[in-house]
């Protein structure tokens, strides 16, 4: 809104200083006509182009517009301008009245300024405002449209504008420029071209074609089939897309579980929480850094993964001290122990930040998305969460197999005895593994804590999920985590698609239990000297 108001008070400044006259006729019906007269009066001030056109309408649409008889009375900026004789005025007369903005108004007045801003030398203002036209526009403005298509160089508007112009003369132009216009929908238009041909190929009421012209009503038939055709192609990269995106969110959540359950046999059932403590910490990094270091705010993620790693491994390396390390073999104690742990967090968590959901804002570069359809944007947090996920399963995978603590993890998970014999310190290892796999947890959290709400409940909704990617995919097993995850991810997501995301739960767990049965081991079956005893 800053970057609006400083635009049109630059063009306030040069209207003052050129004293360009507005025609004192269309102002007037802006003053004082009815709606109908004001609509049009508007259409016409654009039209014509003039360069004081943009403050006044925006005066109009902020409520700075004064109404003094046909005068009209621009009050921004601590300044009262007569909008057609530029004449600085010391105080309101007392004849001077607010003029009332209705819903109506209030849409012709954006789609007004939009067109305006079509001219802008700013990309986003341009960019801004050919989305603002996209949703309808007058017709009447098709002039400016197409004036400002002919200057536009970036790919993104043009494409935007050409589809409003394209619209437009469907409705205004001649034979030659309506076909023309449908051409050019069908072969690049979306969901708003689609509204704009069906009523072309429907009859009315008495069985007549609402288009006449037969011509035009079979290019609009072939128009319609193209972008339908694309908005399902859109519909189906976009099931993709998400089923992708909840696979990575299940894979990150339950990467930890595979490691303090998968590897060390531990059922944590306060593996949510660790999930949870992850996005509290993100959230405390990012208040320092609002508070602290508001210039560097959009950074902020770059320390809070560190610091929910390092604090959700802490709190479960203490929990493994203090708890689990007195319960190994036991886990049916062990599930209730971890579950008691879980709600005391959960309160824990309450009592230092309250109850309710906590805010936790994406920086600038997670924020909007990329759009590759119509009806396809690709949200920029879910694409980097899905990249978090790869980065986060390699340096786990380098952890277990590339380092002397994944050597000693792996040991003692397939013989801990052999391990014993050989001077591994396995007491020390099921710490270290468990502050691992916590660890993993806390970076998931943080994860999370970008693309939903953060609050007490926060790793409820996962813990599940997680334990059904650990056992498909195989205890102990990375690689069957990673098919699991995915594959529930774009199972629960196609079956969405068809039946809700209630039978979809269903189905996936049915699925589950059924496989579990035939092949207990999961995916991929963990070798180990233990087990082939």
């Amino acid at each position: 809104m800053a970057k609006i108001q400083g635009w049109c008070a630059g063009l306030l400044l040069v209207f003052c200083a050129q004293a360009q006259a507005l025609d004192a006729g269309l102002v007037g019906r802006l003053m004082t006509g009815d709606s109908d007269e004001k609509s049009q009066a508007i259409t016409e001030l654009v039209v014509s182009g003039d360069p004081a056109v943009a403050p006044l309408l925006q005066a109009f649409a902020d409520g700075d517009l004064q109404a003094s008889g046909s005068r009209a009375l621009i009050t921004s900026g601590g300044r009262i301008v007569d909008a057609v004789t530029a004449e600085v005025l010391p105080a309101l007369p007392d004849d001077h009245e607010d003029l009332v903005v209705n819903n109506r108004m209030r849409r012709e007045l954006a789609d007004a300024l939009a067109v305006l801003k079509l001219l802008s030398t700013e990309r986003a203002d341009r960019l801004s405002a050919a989305r603002t036209l996209v949703n309808g526009a007058d017709d009447a403005m098709l002039p400016l449209v197409k004036k400002a298509l002919a200057a536009e160089q970036d790919s993104e508007i043009r494409g935007l504008l050409e589809g409003v112009a394209a619209s437009m003369e469907i409705r205004t132009g001649d034979t030659a420029q309506r076909m023309a216009a449908i051409i050019k929908l069908g072969e690049a238009g979306g969901s708003n071209a689609k509204k704009l041909l069906l009523p072309l190929t429907v009859k009315n009421a008495d069985g007549t074609w609402a288009e006449p012209d037969g011509d035009l009503r079979a290019a609009a038939a072939s128009s319609l089939r193209s972008i339908e055709s694309r908005l399902a192609w859109g519909e189906r990269v976009g099931l993709v897309f998400a089923g992708l995106s909840l696979g990575s969110i299940l894979l990150i959540a339950a990467l930890g579980l595979a490691i303090t359950y998968g590897l060390m046999g531990v059922i944590n059932m306060a593996h949510g929480e660790l999930m949870m403590i992850g996005a509290y910490a993100t959230y405390v990094v990012q208040s320092l850094f609002r508070t602290h270091l508001p210039a560097w705010f959009d950074w902020y993620p770059l320390l809070a993964v560190p610091v929910a790693f390092v604090t959700a491994a802490l709190v479960g390396m203490l929990l493994e001290r203090l708890v689990i390390r007195f319960l190994y073999g036991r886990p049916l104690e062990t599930l209730l122990a971890t579950w008691g742990i879980s709600l005391m967090l959960i309160q824990c968590v309450r009592s230092l930040f309250g109850a309710q959901n906590v805010q936790v804002e994406n920086p600038a570069f997670m924020s909007g998305g990329v759009a590759l359809m119509s009806n396809l944007v690709l949200p920029w947090n879910r694409i980097i969460i899905i990249g978090f996920a790869l980065v986060v399963l390699g340096a786990v995978s380098l952890t277990l197999t590339r380092t002397r603590l994944g050597l000693f993890v792996r040991g003692v998970t397939q013989n801990r005895t052999m391990a014993s014999c050989v001077g591994v310190a396995t007491a020390r290892i099921d710490t270290w593994a468990f502050g691992l796999g916590s660890g993993i947890a806390g970076l998931a959290g943080c994860g999370l804590s970008q693309i939903g709400n953060v609050g007490p409940e926060l790793g409820q909704g996962y813990i599940v999920d997680s334990f059904m990617v650990v056992v498909l995919g195989g205890v102990g097993q990375l690689a069957g985590t990673v098919y699991a995850a995915l594959g529930l991810g774009f199972a629960n997501k196609l079956l969405e698609a068809w039946s809700g995301a209630v039978l979809a739960k269903i189905a996936v767990l049915v699925f589950i239990i059924v496989f579990i049965q035939r092949r207990p081991q999961g995916l991929f079956a963990l070798k180990g000297r233990s087990l082939d005893a």
